[in-house]
């Protein structure tokens, strides 16, 4: 039956190195609103590891929120913690994850990237099966985080024909 309530994902929330670099890109070049900055956050007592897994010791220097496009808002920090990690999971890591952006030109935009000198990786792929339809191409923040570009604008098969994929429905 699942959560009681789930409406809607609300936010999606990252870290990153440098966060007037990361607000450069989501602004410049995504093209995101800036919404507000909150921070700095940290706590003599537990508080932050009882309440977000981090050292106890983290700082939360400063975190700033942004709208992009219809609904997705970014939750964006910086922290500096003792034990803090600086490798960027890949997709193939344990905790590996990426963000994923529709268009509706795949093409218009991948051009706009390239021409922003953002690190586009491979050429557009065309999906097949349940997301036939769909064509994606995946590319890096300047701190080497994983978005994703998709575009469907006819749809997917899944969407247009659920009778002709039942390995597309939960069982």
């Amino acid at each position: 039956m699942g959560l009681p309530g789930l409406t809607r994902l609300d936010h999606i929330g990252f870290t990153v190195p440098d966060l007037q670099q990361a607000h450069e890109f989501l602004l410049d070049v995504l093209g995101c609103e800036y919404m507000y900055t909150l921070g700095p956050y940290s706590s003599d007592q537990n508080w932050m590891a009882e309440h977000l897994n981090v050292h106890p010791r983290a700082v939360m220097q400063q975190l700033h929120f942004y709208r992009c496009g219809d609904a997705a808002v970014f939750e964006v920090f910086q922290y500096s913690a003792p034990d803090q990690g600086t490798e960027q999971p890949r997709n193939s890591d344990v905790g590996g994850h990426h963000v994923a952006l529709y268009v509706t030109d795949l093409d218009a935009a991948v051009g706009y990237l390239q021409r922003a000198g953002v690190t586009v990786l491979g050429e557009p792929t065309a999906s097949k099966g349940p997301s036939e339809g769909q064509r994606w191409v995946y590319f890096l923040s300047p701190w080497g985080m994983q978005f994703e570009l998709v575009s469907y604008p006819n749809g997917k098969a899944f969407d247009n024909d659920r009778t002709e994929m039942p390995e597309a429905r939960p069982q």
